[in-house]
């Protein structure tokens, strides 16, 4: 399979790739900031193995706000 170039890409689809990059950028840094924020008794394993696993796509991001975050119930 051939890999395409940036300029091979349609309009529409070069604005979907950055509007997911934003996206994808977007939830990382509040991941990270919470991360860093957060003490080490509030998070669900090691802070540096999620400072590490949030740079992987959506996934990261989203894995540690749903897994990585201990939750108090208190609000």
């Amino acid at each position: 399979m051939a890999t395409q170039r940036w300029s091979d890409l349609s309009s529409r689809q070069q604005t979907g790739m950055l509007i997911a990059a934003c996206v994808h950028f977007a939830l990382a840094a509040t991941a990270w900031t919470d991360l860093a924020r957060r003490p080490a008794e509030g998070v669900n394993g090691p802070k540096a193995m999620w400072a590490v696993l949030i740079a992987v796509n959506f996934i990261g991001p989203l894995s540690y706000f749903v897994f990585g975050r201990k939750w108090s119930g208190k609000r």
